[in-house]
This record gives structure tokens, C-alpha cells and sequence, in this order.
């Protein structure tokens, strides 16, 4: 069984359904709503799949109390309290989140978002690899757009589930072509 822990921000816990969902092969409504095809990806049996948590942490306070994380980065604004970084503070913070609730819950892959100005960050860590990129979408959390908001989500759901179909399959080939993705081998 492979344990899959996810701490979101601005993909408000999708990824973490999305990959439950999949584990659990539910269908319907309540299916997979982005996973259409998960056997394009090889042959890995997703129901070896068991999602510990899925956390929604938009809050710097969250970070700090529920992530246990005592001294994350200090974001550019704060807004109603949710962390607002830039494209480099959103990947960077993304790996905290990720380590920290991989750390919290001893899962085998743990998944990290977060984003405000830019592209967001993605990140995904195991024993073995911290793998982290970006959204192919720009939008700004204090400008209050909703539909670039939504594309943005949207794309990282997409990219962030991507990541974690190539990984369970050893496709490091097509891994390594994402755009803008970087992997560091531990």
C-alpha cells in the first residue's frame, strides 16, 4: 500500500480527493472529476493507492499550528491571514508543506500547494526525491480574479496528479519532460 498525504492551498484539497477517489475506484459523481484515463500512465494497480489526509491550508497560522512548521517563510502579504507569496516564495513554500506533512504523517508521497502572485508551487516529496514545479497559468490571489483563479487551480490539480501517475509508474522519461519541473534525487 502506497500512503499518499497532500497539505493545499490554492487546490483546496482536490488533489488529495482526486487521488482517494482513484484508490478507491468510485465513480460518478463521486469519481474522479480529472483522472479520465489513469491506465495511459502503465499498468500501476491505483488501488494500492490509500490517501492518509488531505489537508486545505491557506493560512499561514495553519502552516505554523496544524503543519507543526514553527518558522515557515515570511510571505509577501497576508490577506485575512492566508499567505500570499511570490512564484519563488510559492515553490519554495510548497516543499515545506509537503515535508512537513509527509513528516507528520509517515506517508509514502506527500503533495504540497500553495499560490498567490504568479504561477504557484507544486511540490511532490518521497523517501527518494523532492520533485517540485509550477502552474502553467499566472494569476494574482489579491486581485480577486476568479475565473484566472480557477484556471490556475485547474492546471496545478492537473500537473500536481501528472506527477503522481508518472511517479507510481517509474516514467521518470516522461517526468523529466514536464515543463518546468525540477528533481532532486536524495
Amino acid at each position: 500500500m502506497i500512503k499518499i498525504a497532500t497539505a493545499e492551498c490554492f487546490t483546496h484539497g482536490k488533489i488529495g480527493n482526486e487521488l482517494h477517489a482513484l484508490g478507491q475506484s468510485y465513480e460518478g459523481k463521486f469519481g474522479c472529476e480529472y483522472i479520465k484515463n489513469p491506465e495511459k500512465y502503465g499498468g500501476f494497480n491505483y488501488s494500492e493507492i490509500s490517501v492518509t489526509c488531505s489537508l486545505f491550508i491557506p493560512t499561514i497560522d495553519a502552516v505554523k499550528t496544524i503543519l507543526r512548521v514553527p518558522n515557515p517563510p515570511e510571505p509577501k502579504e497576508l490577506i485575512k491571514g492566508i499567505k500570499v507569496y511570490d512564484e519563488y516564495g510559492d515553490k519554495e513554500v510548497s516543499k515545506v508543506m509537503a515535508k512537513a506533512v509527509k513528516k507528520l504523517t509517515n506517508c509514502d508521497i506527500a503533495i504540497g500547494t500553495t499560490a498567490g502572485i504568479g504561477r504557484g508551487g507544486i511540490s511532490v516529496v518521497t523517501d527518494e526525491l523532492e520533485i517540485t514545479t509550477t502552474t502553467n497559468i499566472n494569476a494574482d490571489l489579491r486581485e480577486n480574479n476568479s475565473f484566472d483563479l480557477l484556471k490556475r487551480q485547474e492546471s496545478g490539480i492537473k500537473k500536481a496528479i501528472e506527477i503522481i501517475l508518472l511517479l507510481l509508474n517509474n516514467d521518470f522519461k516522461k517526468l523529466e519532460s514536464i515543463e518546468n519541473i525540477e528533481i532532486i534525487k536524495k
